[in-house]
Formats: C-alpha cells, sequence, structure tokens
C-alpha cells in the first residue's frame, strides 16, 4: 500500500477462508447468470432515487411560486432553501458515510439495498403529504429520508461488479450501475416540467404536484417488494480469483485498519480530491441548470429539463463507452485523465456558447459535456478499486462519493451567490477552473494496478499446483 505498508496480494497458505487452494478445480471461480438480474433490480432502485435527488429543482421557479408562504422571505434566501432540496442529498451523506460503508461491509449487499429502498419509500410517500404551500418543512423531511437512502445507494456498483461479475466483466458492470442511476436523473429532468408545466394556477399546480409524487411513491413501493423477494446477497462461488482473495481479506480486516489503510494512500487521496471536483461540479450544474437556461432564455423551463436530459443521455453514453473499453485495455489512470480533460474542455465550450442566442448550440455542448463528465463517474470508481485492492470497495467508494458531496455543496452555494451577486458566465468559469485543478491533480497519482496483479499471482498459483498435481 503506497504511504502504508506493504500489503501481501496472495495469502501466503494458498487458502481462500477456510477452503484449500490444493484443488483448484473444485473452487474455480464461476460467474452465474442471475449476475444480470442482481444488477437490473440495483439499476432500478438506484433510477428512483436519483429521480427524487433532482426531479424539484429542474422545476425550481415553479417550487419557489407554489411554496412561497413557507419560503424565507427574501428572494435569495427562498432560491437557496429551494436549493437545499438538492444539496440535502450532498449534506445527508458526509456525516453518514462512515456507518454506511462500515453496514456494507459487514452486512453486505442484501441489507444495504433493503435499507435504501425502504427509507426510498418513505421518502416518496411522505412527499404526497406535503403538497399544500405551507408545507415546505415536511418537503425537506422527505428530501432528507430520500438523501439517507442514497447512502446505500452510490457505493454498491463496484461492490455488486467485484461480487457477482468476472474480472472482464467488472468495468462494463460498474458502468451499468452508474448508468442506472443517471438514467434516474436523466428522467428527473425531463418528466417534471412535462407533469407540473408552469401555470399560473397554483391549484392546478397542487394537482400536478400529487400526479407527480403518488406515482413515485408507487414506483418505489414496488421496488422495495422486489428487492425483499429477488435481490441476493453473493452467488454460491466467487466470480474470479481476485475476488476469492478479496473475500479472504475481508474477512480478516477490520474496518478502521481498512480505512486507515486508504487515509494513508496517497495516490487515492489525490483521486478523492479529483473526483470531488468532478462529480461535484456536476452536482452544481445540474442543481443550477434551471437557473442558468432560463437566464439566458427566459420562459423555457422546459428547455432546461431537455438540456439535463441531454447531458445525462450523453453521460450514460459515455460510462459505458469508458466501461467497456477499461475493460478491453485496462488503462485506468490514462482513460480517467483523458476523460478529465474532455470534461473540463466541455465545460468551457458550455460556458461560452450559452450567450450565442442558439439553444440548439447549447444542447451541443451540454451534451459533450455530460458525455465526458458523466462518463467520469464509474472510471474513478474502478481507478480507485484498481489501486488500492484488497481494500473493500464499498470502502473506497463510499470516500469518493463523500468528497463529490461535500464540493457539490461547496460548488453549488458559490454558483448560487456568483449567479446572485456577479453574474452566471462567471459562475460557469468557477466550474471550469475547478474541473482544470482535477486534471492536474489526476496527473499526479502514481498508478498501480494491485487487483490485475493479484489476479495474475493467483493464476500463476493454480498453475503451479496443477502442475504439481500432474507430475
Amino acid at each position: 500500500m503506497e504511504n502504508g505498508g506493504s500489503v501481501n496480494l496472495l495469502p501466503t497458505n494458498k487458502t481462500v477462508g477456510d477452503k484449500d487452494l490444493e484443488s483448484p478445480t473444485e473452487y474455480r471461480p464461476r460467474v452465474y447468470k442471475r449476475r444480470w438480474v442482481m444488477l437490473a433490480i440495483f439499476c432500478a432502485y438506484s433510477f428512483s432515487n436519483a429521480y427524487q435527488w433532482i426531479h424539484l429543482n429542474i422545476i425550481a421557479d415553479i417550487m419557489l411560486r407554489y411554496y412561497n408562504q413557507s419560503l424565507p422571505s427574501t428572494q435569495y434566501e427562498a432560491e437557496v432553501a429551494v436549493d437545499w432540496l438538492s444539496m440535502i442529498y450532498m449534506l445527508a451523506y458526509i456525516p453518514l458515510i462512515l456507518p454506511a460503508t462500515w453496514l456494507l461491509d459487514k452486512k453486505g449487499l442484501r441489507v444495504s439495498s433493503i435499507i435504501a429502498t425502504l427509507l426510498n419509500c418513505l421518502g416518496a410517500w411522505l412527499k404526497c403529504l406535503s403538497v399544500t404551500p405551507d408545507r415546505f418543512p415536511v418537503l425537506m423531511l422527505a428530501q432528507t429520508i430520500c438523501a439517507i437512502a442514497q447512502l446505500f445507494v452510490l457505493g454498491i456498483p463496484p461492490r455488486l461488479a467485484a461480487v457477482w461479475f468476472g474480472l472482464d466483466e467488472v468495468s462494463t458492470a460498474t458502468s451499468i450501475g452508474v448508468f442506472g442511476n443517471q438514467v434516474g436523473v436523466a428522467v428527473g429532468f425531463l418528466i417534471p416540467p412535462e407533469i407540473v408545466p408552469n401555470s399560473e394556477d397554483l391549484g392546478k399546480v397542487g394537482r400536478d404536484l400529487r400526479i407527480m409524487m403518488y406515482s413515485t411513491a408507487g414506483v418505489t413501493t414496488a421496488l422495495f417488494i422486489l428487492v425483499l423477494l429477488f435481490f441476493k446477497e453473493q452467488p454460491p462461488r466467487p466470480p474470479s480469483r481476485a475476488q476469492q482473495l478479496a473475500v479472504q481479506s475481508l474477512a480478516n480486516t477490520n474496518y478502521i485498519q481498512s480505512l486507515k489503510n486508504l487515509l494513508r494512500h496517497r495516490g487515492f487521496i489525490i483521486l478523492v480530491f479529483a473526483y470531488g471536483f468532478n462529480t461535484g461540479s456536476f452536482y452544481a450544474v445540474s442543481t443550477l441548470l434551471n437557473t442558468l437556461v432560463l437566464n439566458y432564455f427566459p420562459a423555457q423551463g422546459q428547455d432546461a429539463g431537455r438540456i439535463g436530459l441531454t447531458i445525462v443521455v450523453a453521460g450514460v453514453l459515455g460510462a459505458i463507452v469508458a466501461g467497456i473499453w477499461l475493460d478491453k485495455t485496462r488503462t485506468y489512470k490514462a482513460t480517467t485523465l483523458s476523460i478529465y480533460i474532455m470534461s473540463c474542455a466541455g465545460m468551457a465550450a458550455f460556458t461560452f456558447t450559452m450567450d450565442l442566442d442558439r439553444i440548439w448550440v447549447v444542447y451541443i455542448t451540454a451534451g459533450t459535456l455530460g458525455f465526458f463528465m458523466t462518463g467520469y463517474l464509474p472510471v474513478g470508481f474502478e481507478f480507485a478499486a484498481e489501486i488500492t485492492y484488497p481494500e473493500p470497495e464499498g470502502t473506497s467508494s463510499g470516500l469518493l462519493n463523500a468528497s463529490a458531496q461535500f464540493w457539490g455543496i461547496v460548488l453549488t452555494l458559490g454558483m448560487r451567490a456568483m449567479i446572485t451577486k456577479v453574474d452566471v458566465l462567471y459562475a460557469n468559469i468557477a466550474m471550469t477552473a475547478a474541473l482544470f485543478i482535477g486534471v492536474i491533480l489526476t496527473a499526479l497519482i502514481r498508478s498501480k494496478y494491485r487487483r490485475q496483479e493479484a489476479e495474475k499471482e493467483a493464476q500463476k498459483v493454480d498453475i503451479e499446483i496443477i502442475d504439481e498435481e500432474d507430475s
């Protein structure tokens, strides 16, 4: 471990748990078809949680009008209060991520998934009770419950991929896991402006909001039941030799010690900051997209939703392409750095084309930004898993997400202040600068692909054992 002492990638006694590796055929890794069912279930409930993150802020102007009597009296404070409907997802993550990752490491995927879907369902039903103009605090409480559910969602993709998928599929599986979350964001951008159009009649707005809230509650309830009935903890046999060794390491590793190992890893700490700047910028732009678009294109709130959809759909494509590319090449640092550079360039293009009065240009630049910025998410997870192996993927991804949430709050508040007190242009320039810093940090990371090394060493051990048996 870099700056944290050496770590044996293979057990010296050639065992995995209490199973003797003297019979490698008997304990040969195997992948199961049901892995795709587990991934699909996760994508579905991750989708629903991500949808609830952004579905209120993409209609921020409508929320300001509808809840006016229970919001702060000044315009700026009211706008910030509505911004917190998104930022509460980020704030809740920071103090609660350590117990959430501990639970994932100790209790596993199934327990975390049940908690996630239960909280997501409860938050959705409470939102149904909040649809009156004087109940903004109830809405915030409901959004807080959904935010806590997110804690048991974001760290799962790399863990689920490692537990269920073979080494040649793990990056693709992680990308698909992130894909489900991003599709939820995309639908959260697209659907609310269509269901709740801007109307002068607040009674109609309330009726439309109820349709949206009750529909969401029904879907989240069905997903909770689906997880209870069909989601499994792990396959009967591990999918790869690296995962066999990780299972043994996890059984013998103290969670606090694992956390210390990660915090002593210099490359990982640099990646934590770089990941935070990139993903935090995405959160800030997403939260304030309604404001950004309406500043240049007044009365085109539906276009704000469609531009958000463009960002995320392009990002989903970017995430899948990046995952397939990583599985083919396993060039983690080069891929991470290249995508980061293009994210920075995409943000610059988005910044300096919004005032051209050509909204179709904004769609193009937004799509380019989304392709690379969102495509970075699974790449960052997998890069961390490679350089920190055999530490649990849930812990490393949890720390990455904690950084993203922290910087998401900082950058969103900073953007809102600059939009209000300076200008939208300078707010977007600040996001470009944050991404440029992230590019420099990524270039400084020294990469050592420990998971790949462990797989190769394990394969050598198996070959040696087979040769000995043959002789």
